[in-house]
């Protein structure tokens, strides 16, 4: 293996030279910058990382932590920070914490015993514990989908995504609307997308039902369990005639169990979520949604994560994405 002492000598230039210009810093002539990266392409030379971490203090590894592995909308989001963070020769570790609260304070420390150069988190809560967590990390950081105090974050305007939503299935002539959210813990998801829904209503001097209105767990099984309660116990002359449900997974679900018990969508009722996967083009019917454009808020995310690390910026930055209402056969 070669030594950068070696590539130096291949170069005629000294090993200063060849160190500035692989790790992009210093004044190098561009007559001896040539002749560096000549010898470089033509030996495959390739840096220690652990040489270069050594040198710079810097480890080119940023720590991303989301909360599930294997749903469209965390993959859309890694994959917008992963194409802003590689063309700048970062790379992404990436941990996923089940949708566990604990966890994202577990792999908040653990990102930091393994010296990433920072943090972006897709956070699902807001609590003192994980606010006194994220202070203490004493790195670049950037929260994407909860405005968290203190630090940098990409947001989604949730609470005009719900209204938004809820309105449009009043627009359609729908009286008795349900709504399935989640823990209220989450702030976006779970508080703002409820008040949304239920300013909607308020303004169209309709019914709030408590009856209507319960919570499910982010997956497509307790999106068929909440409707089945909403449904079961209520009696047949005040069953809802469409339900908002605050994602797609659990919209999915309350669509399965409708669909099995014999209502037709959307002629009998409707229904609608947030969330612009893949899979809500294709149930049938196919879902009415909100898409947040996850591509664009990782991108965000690391565009500001790249500013503390590279600018020294610890000026806090906000940004509230728009969502884009997608109607489709279900409402």
């Amino acid at each position: 293996m070669l030594t950068i002492k070696e590539i130096a000598e291949m170069a005629k230039v000294s090993r200063t030279t060849v160190s500035r210009v692989l790790n992009e810093s210093g004044y190098v002539s561009e007559e001896a910058r040539k002749r560096v990266l000549e010898v470089v392409e033509k030996t495959g030379y390739v840096p220690s990382q652990q040489a270069q971490s050594l040198r710079t203090k810097k480890t080119k590894v940023i720590g991303v932590v989301i909360p599930k592995l294997g749903t469209e909308t965390a993959g859309r989001i890694v994959y917008g920070i992963n194409d802003v963070l590689s063309e700048r020769g970062y790379q992404i570790l990436l941990t996923s914490t089940n949708l566990q609260t604990q966890k994202e304070i577990d792999y908040l420390r653990l990102l930091k015993s393994r010296q990433v150069d920072g943090i972006i988190l897709i956070a699902t809560n807001t609590n003192e514990e994980l606010i006194t967590e994220i202070k203490q990390l004493h790195l670049p950081f950037v929260a994407i989908g909860q405005d968290i105090p203190g630090v940098s974050s990409v947001t989604y305007d949730d609470f005009l995504a719900a209204k938004s939503i809820t309105q449009l299935l009043i627009q359609r002539g729908r009286k008795s609307i349900a709504f399935i959210g989640v823990d209220e813990a989450d702030q976006a998801v779970g508080l703002m997308r409820k008040q949304g829904y239920m300013d909607a209503i308020e303004e169209a001097n309709l019914t709030i039902c408590s009856e209507w209105m319960t919570k499910a767990n982010f997956d497509i099984p307790s999106g068929y369990k909440a409707m089945a309660k909403i449904m079961n116990q209520t009696s047949e002359s005040r069953r809802p005639d469409a339900v908002f449900c605050v994602t797609e997974r659990i919209a999915i679900g309350a669509m399965q169990f409708l669909k099995e018990h014999g209502y037709q969508i959307p002629s009998q009722f409707s229904i609608a979520g947030i969330g612009a996967s893949d899979i809500s083009k294709y149930v049938e019917p196919a879902l009415t949604t909100m898409d947040y454009e996850n591509e664009v808020a990782g991108k965000e995310a690391a565009k500001f994560l790249l500013d503390q690390l590279e600018k020294n910026e610890n000026i806090q930055k906000k940004v509230i994405l728009n969502g884009r209402l997608i109607e489709r056969n279900s409402i």
